[in-house]
């Protein structure tokens, strides 16, 4: 039998969470156990309930929901955030994994598409919607050349974690892996943040493969 999922639900539009909760409330093992309309609010509910997972907007009055998203993770690294959005741009879905989040989902996804991205969350995966998938699977070019190591800071790039976060994972000093990073952009041709992530979440699963 399938363990409970604890919901927060964050997003500064009542009738978005009152249509959220209706959708979650159909599927037996999700309990929506709180709700919040910014990123303060969103915080002192986890404080007060148990929560296994955050489902966060974007655009919200105040904080955003990609600085809440981080913030959530310095409090509470143990709770998964799933971003649900109507913005389907590459650099929000990078700056939303740098933040922290497991996943992204657009707001005009099918219902069954949140469902399985909670389930996806919460088994440890990362979950995207099909149409950001789609472009985040366009090859850039070959990573055979990559080191073994480099390939093991590719796998926690497309984890989303920090440079401190793959430092300590890995017993690496934050400058070497901040060298790695280099070397992996300069070997694969890559230019900016976004697209070395892009390239980190299209070549996840290969990264001990080659």
């Amino acid at each position: 039998m399938r363990g409970q999922i604890n919901i927060l639900l964050v997003d500064d539009h009542p009738l978005v969470r009152d249509g959220l909760r209706a959708r979650l409330g159909a599927v037996p093992h999700f309990n929506v156990v709180a709700e919040a309309a910014g990123a303060a609010d969103a915080l002192a509910a986890a404080h007060l309930r148990h929560v296994d997972l955050v489902l966060m907007d974007i655009n919200m009055r105040g904080t955003n929901g990609i600085e809440a998203t981080a913030q959530f993770k310095r409090a509470f690294p143990d709770i998964a955030v799933l971003i649900l959005s109507m913005h389907d741009k590459l650099e929000y879905v990078s700056q939303a994994i740098q933040a922290g989040a497991r996943g992204y989902v657009l707001k005009d996804a099918p219902g069954k598409d949140i469902v399985l991205a909670i389930e996806t969350v919460m088994a440890g995966g990362i979950y995207y919607s099909a149409s950001l998938a789609k472009q985040l699977a366009r090859p850039l070019v070959h990573d055979s050349q990559l080191t073994a190591r480099e390939h093991e800071v590719l796998q926690q790039i497309a984890d989303g974690q920090s440079n401190k976060q793959i430092a300590h994972k890995l017993a690496l000093s934050v400058r070497t892996v901040e060298t790695h990073r280099l070397n992996i952009k300069r070997k694969l041709g890559i230019e900016g943040q976004a697209k070395l992530i892009k390239f980190a979440v299209q070549h996840a699963g290969d990264a001990g493969e080659c």
